[in-house]
């Protein structure tokens, strides 16, 4: 009886290895996918169940119970992080719950460039395949509420930069990261500000950058077209500045900038009404945010384009008006 007894033990042993080094084999061996990636969504609050469900449901050659063993047997049944996954080929169950635990999800990006415009920068956001697009239909003063900013208006308020998320996040969530990314770069622009400045906040600033931005993307004359605006502030000059204008005009623009645009007064219009406009026009990037706070030391208040993206700057009316007649009106 005894005999028996130690058989059937050293059987239940050799049983329980045999299955334990065939289930090690089975989470070891690469899956086979059917094609190079699978792509699947974890949700939140998804049990280690559901999970299997999902990435069975999503085409991966996997047992869902498979999973949910392995997932006890470590202990991380409760471990999964929500997001988007994707799978390569050669990954065993092993590695995908490792990734699963890990948060190691698949990501996209989103560009956003220096020189939009809120609306342009959120016709992109909205056509993005891969965000959830949780402020679709919003207007700007909800969108801001949103994000728990204090400002009402959008326009400028956002960092033009790329960003990473992980597929299926929330658009709040990315311009959250643009928003609080734009408050830090203009904090850190308005703290080394050059000394008498006519601007009284740091969202004056935003507002000349914004400027700066749509006057020309050439770097180096960046600091130089700050300086003539700066200086034309100090001296009560109007700032004449035709970006601002076509932000005005909205879209009546037609593509040419007109006389009868130029005296047709909004509040954006720079040739009618002297100061800063009410908001930014665009999205500042970061050499314009410090060119405004930092301009050239120059007595220049007038410029104009050369013809080949640079400008010339002049101190006067008369010396502006000959770099006028040399760089433009001579058909150069």
């Amino acid at each position: 009886m005894l005999k028996l007894i130690k058989n059937l033990l050293i059987l239940a042993v050799l049983v329980i290895m045999v299955s334990a080094g065939a289930f090690y084999w089975r989470v070891s061996s690469p899956l086979e996918l059917k094609s190079d990636t699978v792509d699947f969504d974890i949700a939140r609050g998804s049990s280690m169940r559901a999970a299997a469900a999902e990435i069975a449901a999503a085409g991966v050659p996997l047992e869902p119970w498979l999973l949910v063993v392995l997932g006890k047997v470590l202990r991380v049944e409760s471990s999964i992080k929500a997001g988007s996954y994707q799978l390569n080929r050669g990954v065993t169950a092993l590695q995908l719950l490792k990734r699963l635990t890990r948060g190691d999800v698949s990501q996209s990006e989103i560009v956003f460039i220096e020189g939009w415009t809120f609306r342009q920068m959120r016709e992109r956001r909205d056509a993005h395949p891969d965000l959830r697009h949780a402020t679709k239909g919003l207007s700007e003063t909800e969108i801001m509420r949103l994000l728990g900013a204090p400002e009402r208006v959008a326009e400028g308020m956002f960092f033009p930069d790329t960003y990473l998320f992980a597929k299926q996040s929330r658009d709040a969530d990315v311009l959250s990261r643009a928003y609080r990314a734009m408050q830090q770069r203009l904090a850190q622009a308005w703290a080394s500000r050059a000394p008498g400045l006519p601007l009284s906040q740091p969202y004056q600033a935003l507002i000349l950058a914004s400027i700066v931005e749509k006057e020309t993307g050439r770097e180096a004359d960046r600091p130089l077209v700050a300086a003539v605006f700066v200086n034309r502030l100090r001296q009560g000059m109007l700032l004449q500045t035709d970006p601002t204008v076509i932000y005005g005009l909205g879209e009546r623009f037609d593509g040419n900038l007109h006389k009868r645009d130029l005296l047709s007064d909004t509040p954006y219009n720079t040739y009618t009404r002297a100061g800063l406009p009410p908001t930014p026009i665009a999205m500042p990037g970061l050499a314009s945010l410090q060119a405004a706070l930092r301009p050239a030391p120059t007595q220049a208040i007038y410029f104009v384009a050369r013809g080949d993206g640079s400008s010339e700057f002049s101190p006067t009316l008369d010396a502006h008006n000959q770099a006028v007649n040399r760089y433009q009106r001579s058909g150069r």
